[in-house]
């Protein structure tokens, strides 16, 4: 995994001087892992999103939207658990206003809506506490979007940002029963 860390690290580097196809490269050679963690965030959860889908928007909003300082394989991974989050963010709430007339057509209510819309309710309602979470404490937003998004493990977080693992895994207990009480109906 070295060299693949390696040539990950100095395509980003090209990618960051105004190359475009550095970035299909970094994409094609981590595209099994990201793939994974789509799946993981939306595979089997009732969602309207698919993972090839969120993967391309993913591509899509990081080749279009200028690429952030991205100096190795785990940056990388950073930005792409954000831009997940808010593509899934943004895609519920598309759902969500076409739900309230946005697209203009009838809906009828049925058992079937049901799986879809408690899928696209649950990202909003996470994305929401992890706002607040942002407000009281920055790093445990960090530590969910690594690790929820990203898939990361607790020793890749705590290198990435600076503390101990033991700290990352402590702050992962503090944020999900933060988001837990604050998400209970």
């Amino acid at each position: 995994m070295g060299q693949e860390c390696e040539e990950i690290t100095g395509l980003l580097a090209r990618a960051r001087n105004g190359e475009r196809q550095p970035l299909a490269e970094v994409f094609q050679a981590l595209y099994a892992e990201l793939h994974r963690i789509a799946v993981a965030r939306v595979g089997g959860s009732g969602a309207t999103i698919t993972p090839t889908v969120l993967v391309n928007e993913l591509y899509l909003r990081l080749a279009s939207g200028g690429l952030p300082e991205l100096a190795d394989r785990r940056h990388f991974f950073v930005a792409a658990a954000q831009a997940m989050r808010w593509i899934l963010v943004d895609h519920a709430r598309r759902a969500a206003a076409d739900k309230r007339g946005g697209g203009l057509a009838g809906i009828t209510l049925d058992e079937g809506l049901v799986d879809g819309a408690d899928a696209d309710t649950r990202i909003l309602a996470l994305h929401e506490g992890l706002e607040a979470l942002e407000q009281i404490d920055p790093q445990r937003r960090q530590v969910v979007e690594l690790r929820y998004f990203a898939g990361m493990g607790f020793a890749e977080i705590a290198e990435l940002l600076g503390c101990s693992e033991r700290t990352a895994k402590r702050e992962w207990e503090r944020a999900r029963a933060f988001l837990h009480t604050l998400l209970q109906p």
